[in-house]
């Protein structure tokens, strides 16, 4: 088997990128100045680049920005259109906000928004200040403003522990991802520090509060550091797209990457934490991956749950994990590296007698053959590898005794024709016809009644057709090759049909899989209510998995059970677990690392607005796993319900609004 040579694109790639650019065309250009904290110069930098785009003879306005009295801002206001800010009353307060409205009436090609994580007053048209910019990006209109990187919902719970200060006012990860432009405003801490004592960034009263609380030189540090580290991770993603939307091979060693392969050996633990050790002292991000071939449906329960424990241990500590299927471990492990920029692999080798490695081959020797500018750290275990391991269920399943006889039948059968044309046909060539024998009961009855049809077929062929007949002498030795070949020949198209029923059942399952979500999803897109869509996903949940399943709705602000399985009673406890599933949005309870005690796994029901629901699942074995197979098809059920779930909420939405009669005032 040689690599994958085909240097096209991926054409799945290729649409998506497409797609974007055509949905930028018509949508204005995002430039984010990001610091690390207030002070740093963000507001300053994007008015200077904003003087720079009027000179261009761009048309340039101020949407809002906020100088906090800094005589050098206020300076660079002058010469700027400023659109007038919007007054609105709260609790007897007068507040600025952002004329929405005003800036798209204008349409300049670039406005100037400041504070971009703002909570907007009550009674805005949007509560954050981020979905006026979105509405303004959509409108056509380029867009520059500032962030710091506390202000990121992804790093909200870092930042706080760095800082010990909480902050409540956040925005999805996704806005920076799709900004166009990043421009890092940087500044050293102790001249930042040396800012805010003379009063350049807070009045007199609050700097002694603010370097107190937050303003602390470690503090800064390490703020500075996550945005430089985000910032990277931005340009790293950038710069993978480009290199898989134009099909290059790579990897660049712009930036270290490490992939670690887990298997069911023991040695995958150790070598999770060898890679972490090592993604640590390089500062690298690290991915551990599984490699799906065809045989794996053969392993056993316990050789499973090892793989599975593997890959939630780097979880664990913060790697990326993947299960990919492929044909070779080692081709399809280069594969997915050059496709996602891996600079290292590290694969553990289990010391095996030179034989069998010489048989067989090695995937440690074709992952080091063939990897190129990769490179392969291999990581040895003093343990020698059994010949058969204990654990691996049989290549086939034994077959029942009737394949033996239909076997010894078909024997019998080849002989009877054999000798009815031996006048019109050498004894040499009468050897085919129980190679013929051997094909057919290799794809009929399976490869241990194809290995009996051979030795069953070169025993007659040697007592019926052979000199001296009727015994097993054989006089001419030329015939023995015949018979040596017979039997590898027959052994080795035995062990190919194998291989290629291993192949069948791995696509089977895949496809499984996808008629699983397909049926699913024609029987959500015919329901018209919350029971119909329930009763939909709860009978998929029990004919793939034969488990039971409940499903908590929200109701005023209590989770209550909507529907269960019956004989499924969900006590204070297990009502505990899911409710906290619900509140966090994440998942809990069984087999899983919050509230594993639970005898129910609890997945969030949530869509893109809100969360909707929980679906608890009980497996039918007690102390069994539920594999990533398992929880990807879990994932996608509770994905395709809440899609189906606001569909029908939307529904009833749109029917209870009171109707708008055309001429009534």
């Amino acid at each position: 088997m040689a690599l994958n040579s085909d240097l096209r694109p991926d054409p799945d790639l290729l649409l998506a990128r497409v797609q974007e650019e055509e949905r930028r065309k018509h949508r204005g250009k995002l430039k984010i100045f990001l610091g690390y904290a207030a002070g740093v110069g963000k507001t300053y930098e994007m008015l200077k680049a904003a003087h720079l785009r009027k000179d261009e003879g761009i048309d340039v306005r101020i949407g809002y920005v906020e100088t906090h009295g800094r005589p050098e801002t206020d300076a660079l206001l002058e010469g700027l259109t400023i659109i007038p800010k919007k007054l609105v009353e709260y609790r007897g307060v007068t507040l600025q906000e952002l004329d929405l409205d005003a800036v798209l009436s204008a349409s300049p090609r670039l406005v100037l928004v400041d504070e971009l994580a703002h909570t907007n007053a009550p009674g805005s048209r949007h509560p954050k200040r981020y979905q006026d910019v979105e509405e303004i990006l959509d409108a056509g209109i380029d867009v520059y403003t500032t962030l710091n990187i506390q202000h990121l919902e992804s790093l909200n719970d870092v930042v706080a522990q760095i800082s010990g200060v909480l902050v409540r006012e956040t925005i999805p990860d996704r806005v920076i991802d799709e900004a166009t432009e990043l421009e890092i405003v940087d500044l050293p801490p102790p001249e930042l520090l040396q800012r805010l004592r003379d009063g350049k960034v807070y009045v007199p009263e609050l700097v002694a509060n603010a370097i107190d609380r937050f303003f602390k030189e470690g503090n800064l540090y390490a703020l500075r550091e996550l945005t430089l580290r985000r910032t990277a991770e931005r340009i790293d993603e950038q710069m993978l797209a480009y290199m898989q939307t134009h099909a290059i091979p790579g990897p660049w060693a712009a930036v270290e990457s490490i992939l670690v392969c887990v298997g069911p050996s023991p040695l995958s633990e150790r070598l999770v934490r060898i890679a972490r050790r090592q993604a640590d002292r390089m500062n690298a991000r690290w991915t551990a991956i599984y490699i799906e071939t065809p045989s794996h449906h053969r392993l056993s329960k316990r050789s499973k749950e090892q793989i599975w424990r593997s890959l939630q241990l780097a979880e664990k500590m913060g790697a990326k994990t993947a299960t990919v299927f492929g044909l070779n471990v080692a081709y399809a492990a280069i594969d997915y590296a050059r496709k996602h920029n891996i600079t290292r692999i590290l694969i553990g080798k289990t010391l095996r007698p030179r034989w069998q490695e010489f048989l067989f081959g090695s995937v440690v020797d074709q992952l080091i053959h063939n990897s190129g500018t990769i490179d392969v750290y291999v990581i040895s275990s003093s343990e020698v590898a059994p010949e058969k391991p204990a654990d691996m269920e049989p290549l086939l399943p034994v077959s029942p005794p009737r394949s033996y006889i239909d076997s010894l039948v078909l024997v019998i059968l080849i002989t009877v024709l054999g000798w009815l044309v031996r006048p019109f046909i050498s004894p040499t060539n009468l050897v085919m016809f129980y190679m013929l024998a051997v094909v057919i009961s290799a794809f009929r009855w399976g490869l241990r009644p194809a290995i009996l049809t051979a030795v069953l077929g070169i025993l007659a062929f040697d007592f019926f057709f052979v000199a001296p007949n009727f015994s097993f002498r054989v006089s001419d030795t030329e015939y023995v090759i015949t018979f040596a070949g017979f039997v590898a020949v027959g052994t080795l198209i035995s062990l190919l049909v194998a291989r290629v029923r291993d192949h069948a059942i791995a696509v089977q399952t895949r496809d499984n899989e996808t008629s699983t979500l397909y049926a699913l999803s024609q029987d959500l897109a015919i329901a018209v209510d919350v029971d119909s869509i329930i009763l939909a996903v709860s009978t998929q949940i029990n004919d793939i998995f034969q488990w039971k399943s409940a499903f908590l709705l929200p109701e005023e602000d209590r989770l209550l059970i909507h529907t269960a399985s019956l004989g499924l009673i969900l006590d204070d406890d297990e009502m505990a677990v899911a409710t906290w599933a619900y509140r966090h949005r994440a998942i809990a309870g069984y087999d899983t690392d919050t509230l594993p005690g639970s005898r129910l796994r609890y997945i969030p029901i949530q869509s893109s607005r809100a969360i909707l629901g929980v679906i608890g699942v009980k497996p039918a074995e007690p102390k069994g796993v539920i594999t990533p197979e398992q929880e990807r098809i879990l994932l996608a059920f509770a994905n395709q319900t809440a899609i189906a779930l606001e569909r029908v909420n939307l529904a009833r939405t749109v029917a209870e609004s009171p109707k708008t009669v055309p001429g009534s005032t």
